[in-house]
């Protein structure tokens, strides 16, 4: 009777390892709620089962001097000379049980990491829901966008006119090295 029960479980998907419903594909490129920035939204080279996102579109991209805007709150000293026009700022969300991704996301207006999520439920708008420490939590909603502004990155990620992957997820998603026999 329990092998019935069992199987009747993993039929119907109940059973605890049962494959999850995949989110939906939140790809494509979104105009913050702020209207400040595009987002370029993709899977992650390298890793299909991931998603990354890519700042691909400024609305300020200079600053007060004409140069480029640069992550200059970044905690890491090393990366506040980095360009944000392009950076990586999602960084390879995966897929959870409520059918979103989950992972985390950079903003380079206080420097900071935050736990986020992401979904779609309407056609043309991304949930963006991001935490600090669990509990301060704030969300927004992106519109999808479809056509390219002035100054928009349209190439291919690594490509020059593309986003740049942050060299610390590049890194950590190469597979390792096969032992030498």
């Amino acid at each position: 009777m329990k092998k019935v029960l069992t199987g009747a479980l993993v039929a119907l998907g109940l059973s605890s390892g049962a494959a999850l419903a995949a989110p939906k594909d939140p790809s494509g490129t979104w105009l913050t709620e702020d209207g400040r920035a595009r987002i370029r939204v993709e899977k992650c080279q390298g890793r299909a089962d991931r998603i990354c996102g890519y700042a691909v579109w400024l609305k300020v991209p200079n600053d007060d001097k004409g140069q480029p805007r640069v992550d200059f709150k970044n905690a890491d000293a090393k990366k506040r000379s980095r360009l944000s026009l392009g950076h990586q700022l999602m960084m390879g969300l995966k897929p959870n049980a409520d059918n979103r991704y989950e992972g985390q996301i950079y903003n380079a207006d206080d420097g900071k990491l935050y736990d986020v999520s992401i979904w779609t439920e309407e056609p043309g708008e991304l949930n963006v829901r991001g935490c600090l420490m669990g509990f301060l939590c704030g969300s927004q909603t992106w519109k999808r966008v479809n056509d390219v502004v002035p100054g928009q990155l349209t190439a291919a990620t690594g490509a020059p006119n593309g986003p740049r992957p942050d060299p610390e997820w590049a890194a950590a998603q190469k597979p390792a090295a096969a032992p030498k026999p």
